[in-house]
């Protein structure tokens, strides 16, 4: 089985947490061909462009991860691949307003590396890649020039994306919670098992935490017909084994 791998933004900025994920993620690296996209974690206050800060990220975030899953998984071919996100000069996240100090997040059109991960996985190779949700770029109208944008990719979008065009059977969101929730935060809080794109959008989770995960699994199990779970890190092998995490499946009306 194929699958697309998105880590939470905290997963790897701390320290030991490379190893952490390698040792979580083996045992699906023995039994499917993977993909690990993840999150670059707080963003520099250093005067840097937000698509160089992106690409910076990918590079050390990157380099950590493939040096821990060489270590768990001996003789497994890993590579850590820098990947553009394209997104659309006219997005409306350029026009909206936006809360203080914080970037638009336009929709992810495509992976500019598709085609290069696509053949990594046809050789048995796992990626690591699309660190930040990818470095954010837009194609000139005229001569089709990239150009670096001042914003940020959602991750679990960009994974969504990719997963749909390297034709992924299972997209798998890792967080640092073992369900998604509803009614979270209250005193009827109760795990969702699974659920389908429809009723994850029905239930209107948070735009800063929940929201853009079930977003993502909506959008790869609609386009798709395949599966997405939401979970925990830790219980990577459990949730796609079924007996861990939230199950998105289809609504019966797909075809």
């Amino acid at each position: 089985m194929r699958i697309i791998v998105s880590l939470g933004g905290n997963a790897l900025p701390r320290r030991g947490s490379s190893l952490r994920v390698a040792t979580a993620l083996a045992p699906l690296a023995h039994e499917h061909d993977l993909v690990i996209t993840h999150g670059n974690g707080p963003r520099s206050a250093m005067p840097t462009p937000p698509d160089l800060c992106c690409a910076q990220a990918q590079g050390v975030h990157g380099t950590q991860l493939v040096r821990a899953l060489r270590d768990v998984l001996p003789g497994r071919r890993v590579v850590s691949l820098l990947t553009h996100t394209q997104v659309a000069p006219d997005d409306p996240a350029f026009t909206r307003p936006a809360a203080r100090r914080r970037l638009p997040a336009p929709d992810p059109e495509l992976i500019l590396e598709v085609d290069t991960v696509r053949v990594l996985l046809d050789v048995g190779t796992l990626v690591v890649c699309g660190g930040g949700g990818g470095i954010p770029v837009v194609a000139d109208p005229v001569t089709g020039a990239l150009h670096g944008v001042d914003a940020v990719v959602d991750k679990d979008l960009a994974a969504a994306r990719l997963a749909e065009d390297v034709k992924a059977d299972f997209l798998l969101i890792l967080t640092d919670v073992p369900n998604v929730y509803a009614d979270h935060g209250t005193a009827h809080q109760r795990p969702v098992l699974d659920a389908t794109p429809s009723e994850l959008r029905a239930a209107h989770y948070a735009e800063d935490s929940m929201g853009p995960k079930a977003e993502a699994a909506a959008r790869f199990v609609e386009h798709t017909g395949g599966l997405a779970a939401i979970g925990a890190l830790d219980a990577a092998h459990e949730i796609v084994h079924g007996r861990s995490g939230t199950l998105v499946r289809p609504d019966l009306a797909f075809s």
